[in-house]
């Protein structure tokens, strides 16, 4: 009996399942082809939901694929310029789930429980009918001077939150401020990633980032997580430790520490400075202590709030600041503004048809930092949308675990759709 058959008739050899999937803008899957099994297609499903960009983060990956295909036929120098690439909606993934196989990282491998997805081939579409790739295997230093012969390359994402993860030696991980549940996930496995998944890596990981080949091992390490929008291009400078859907994490090991025992933590940033009580380091300590003011924004133009709450002198300012980023005033403006608030506030609990028109809210209060009034930059950097009301009575809260009423409809498994 030969080897292959008798490591099959044993059990030994790996499950191969093919499928076929497709994955929209938006990041749904759908399985062409796949197994009959309901658990294994939820594990592709679920697989390649994890590991691919959708979003924004999609755009980027693909107009710097193009950029580095040589496709572009003029100079990207603004974020304008990037945007005015095309970007695809459909994507078509083929592969195998393998069963019994550990995977290789070699970017078209990724682990799954007991095994791992390999992808064979990836293409996309603007129709849904005719299907493109990039070359597979390009010389990788003729692409890398496409791509940075154009200024664009040096743009960064806009930041959009930063979290604090404690994570401890035996695996528990506690973070600051309570993230969304659907982020929450992502946070522990990129901090997991970066600390280390074994004892080893994570000694490893600690004296590498002291410098010191015999520093004692922490109990405990507290990371910074800077979150940001993706770039428009992909650049080979990028800090960016990773990439979960639509959000780039990049760790600020300057603002990170660590603990020996549990009581005093040490920065990583300053080897020399000593450990403080149960302390964050004080530029996060401020930052998670920011002082904000609630203003409401209508959507025919109107921007309240308490009289008390803002200063005078910046009153005008504010009004002209929000109208322009929230379109208020402007009927076609606001419903876009708020429809993609919406949709990307609920991203995973929507299932919404394509072509189809979520509700308008009448108002949207924001979170304003009051130090940003002062910030020449445009407040659309730093306010955060709280609440919502349909009918100017309700208000619906954004961060609550429960889709608002007026959104049921289009809620994933309404069977509305």
């Amino acid at each position: 009996m030969g080897e292959a058959k008798r490591r099959k008739q044993l059990g030994l050899m790996p499950e191969v399942h093919a499928f076929e999937a497709l994955m929209n803008h938006d990041g749904a899957v759908t399985l062409v082809r796949a197994p009959e099994d309901a658990s294994l297609r939820a594990q592709i499903e679920g697989a390649l939901r994890a590991s691919q960009p959708y979003g924004p983060a999609w755009d980027s990956e693909y107009r710097t694929a193009y950029v580095m295909a040589g496709r572009a036929d003029r100079f990207l120098e603004t974020a304008e310029d990037v945007q005015a690439v095309a970007v695809p909606p459909h994507r078509r993934f083929g592969g195998e789930l393998v069963l019994g196989k550990p995977a290789q990282r070699d970017g078209l491998s990724f682990p799954v429980d007991g095994g791992h997805i390999r992808l064979r081939a990836q293409q996309h579409s603007f129709d849904g009918g005719r299907w493109d790739s990039f070359p597979a295997n390009p010389d990788p230093r003729r692409a890398l001077e496409f791509l940075m012969q154009h200024p664009a390359v040096n743009l960064t994402g806009e930041q959009v939150a930063t979290f604090l993860a404690e994570h401890w030696a035996e695996g528990r991980i506690d973070v600051t401020p309570e993230p969304p549940e659907d982020l929450l996930e992502a946070l522990e496995t990129v901090t997991r990633e970066f600390h280390g998944e074994t004892p080893e890596e994570w000694e490893t990981s600690h004296r590498e980032l002291l410098g010191q080949e015999d520093a004692p091992v922490p109990v405990a390490r507290r990371l910074v997580l800077d979150l940001r929008r993706p770039a428009p291009l992909h650049s080979p400078l990028s800090m960016a430790f990773a990439v979960h859907g639509n959000v780039e994490f990049h760790p600020d090991t300057a603002r990170s520490t660590y603990t020996l025992d549990g009581e005093l933590w040490h920065p990583y940033g300053d080897s020399d400075a000593e450990g403080q009580a149960d302390e964050l380091h004080p530029d996060l300590a401020q930052f998670f202590d920011v002082e904000t003011a609630t203003v409401t924004v209508h959507a025919d133009g109107r921007v309240e709030w308490d009289q008390d709450a803002i200063p005078e002198q910046h009153a005008d300012h504010l009004r002209t600041d929000l109208r322009e980023a929230t379109g208020a005033g402007q009927e076609a403006a606001w419903a876009a503004w708020t429809d993609d608030l919406l949709r990307s506030t609920f991203d995973h609990e929507l299932d919404i048809p394509e072509g189809a028109a979520l509700p308008v809210p009448q108002a949207v209060r924001l979170d304003i930092p009051l130090d940003a009034l002062d910030d020449p930059d445009p407040l659309a950097q730093t306010f955060m949308e709280s609440e919502v009301t349909f009918d100017g009575e309700t208000w619906r809260d954004l961060y609550d675990e429960e889709v608002p009423e007026e959104l049921q409809p289009f809620a994933a498994g309404s069977g509305a759709n």
